[in-house]
């Protein structure tokens, strides 16, 4: 007796190349990187949106926010279709893709540009340099986009966009903006080394204080990409593989764009203003009748201080401490903090009747009127 035998065939949801199921999962991080980079910024982006001011930097960080999810969540919802018809639904929807992309592109990458501008005093040759690579970029990303197409997969495996007839040359839709953040870098790294000339830092403190890391992070994640598109040989026109990194490409450089928006310390009008210079004015003035004994003054000199001194006095110290040791967390978002001063203890000491410190160092304060409460309406003794 002889039986015949079929094995069951899967559906084209599930019959997927090798090239387009990595393409899926490596959508899916993205999609994950998405919304946790999301959850995470939820409590800055709060504190940014109550600043009084609405600066240009600002404006461009909760564009960036609000577009590249409706860029990619829409794009993962027609790529995970099983229900799309691919000679009507993802060819009407294409260009959406690319179009979007290219318009995160360049919000993002105007950011690089005002940020870089800023950190060199708006020199003109960085300038120059700058805007001529980012209106390089407008350009070649308005052309690209009307060379792509929707990749002709089986009816049920969603909808994607690539390069018409995987053309590598295509790929300079993506490397136009490499080369701006590949510049954006090198400038962002020589203006931080070269303030170890006045003052010595680690390398770590000094990649972490300047935001160096996420100008690298750009950098790289766009370097894979273009390396993609030029370099990947694809099995045949409906393989996809030269776009297989380019929704982490886009979604990274927006999540880093955004954080060097929120690493910008003080206000960020004109792009802000680097992190040294910032503080230049800050620390010049703050060693006149200072409240930290770290100044030079001259001793068993007796100063009158009030309550409004005492105040500007400690505003001068937050910022000569700001000046002089790194903290993480001064940020555009938090520009205002409040620094509390440490008074030394007095002393057992005379001198002239008035209790001096033990260390000859610090704050002496003397009552001169006294005002009584409990009466009623405040008198002067």
């Amino acid at each position: 007796m002889s039986s015949n035998t079929t094995s069951p065939s899967l559906p084209p949801s599930l019959d997927l190349p090798p090239h387009l199921s990595a393409q899926k999962y490596f959508f899916v991080c993205t999609l994950t990187v998405l919304a946790w980079d999301a959850l995470v910024l939820t409590p800055r982006s709060y504190r940014l949106g109550r600043l009084p001011k609405w600066p240009a930097l600002k404006f461009m960080y909760y564009f960036m926010q609000f577009w590249v999810l409706a860029d990619f969540i829409v794009t993962g919802v027609m790529f995970f279709s099983t229900t799309v018809v691919q000679d009507t639904d993802c060819v009407a929807f294409w260009p959406y893709e690319p179009i979007c992309t290219a318009i995160l592109l360049a919000v993002a990458s105007a950011v690089h540009v005002m940020r870089i501008s800023a950190i060199y005093d708006h020199a003109q040759h960085v300038r120059a340099t700058m805007w001529g690579l980012y209106a390089l970029q407008i350009v070649v990303t308005a052309i690209c986009c009307g060379f792509y197409r929707s990749v002709h997969l089986e009816d049920g495996q969603g909808c994607i966009a690539g390069p018409l007839n995987n053309a590598s040359w295509v790929g300079i839709y993506w490397l136009a903006p490499t080369l701006l953040y590949g510049t954006s870098f090198v400038f962002a790294a020589m203006r931080s080394i070269k303030t170890l000339e006045t003052r010595q830092v680690s390398y770590w403190r000094l990649m972490l204080r300047d935001g160096l890391n996420l100008y690298g992070a750009i950098l790289l994640v766009n370097l894979i990409n273009v390396l993609f598109y030029f370099i990947m040989t694809p099995t045949g026109t409906n393989d996809p593989i030269k776009t297989i990194v380019t929704s982490m490409a886009a979604v990274l450089t927006t999540t880093m764009s955004m954080r060097i928006i929120l690493s910008v310390r003080g206000d960020l009008a004109n792009g802000g203003t680097f992190s040294i210079s910032s503080h230049a004015a800050s620390s010049s003035g703050a060693n006149t009748h200072s409240l930290s004994g770290s100044g030079t003054r001259p001793r068993n000199v007796n100063h009158t201080f009030t309550l409004g001194d005492m105040r500007d006095a400690t505003v001068a110290v937050a910022g000569r401490k700001e000046g002089g040791e790194w903290d993480a967390d001064k940020n555009s978002v938090t520009p205002g903090e409040e620094t509390k001063a440490v008074l030394p203890i007095i002393g057992e000491d005379i001198d002239n009747g008035i209790p001096r410190a033990r260390t000859g160092l610090g704050v002496q304060i003397t009552v001169d009127q006294q005002v009584e409460y409990d009466d009623g309406f405040p008198t002067r003794k």
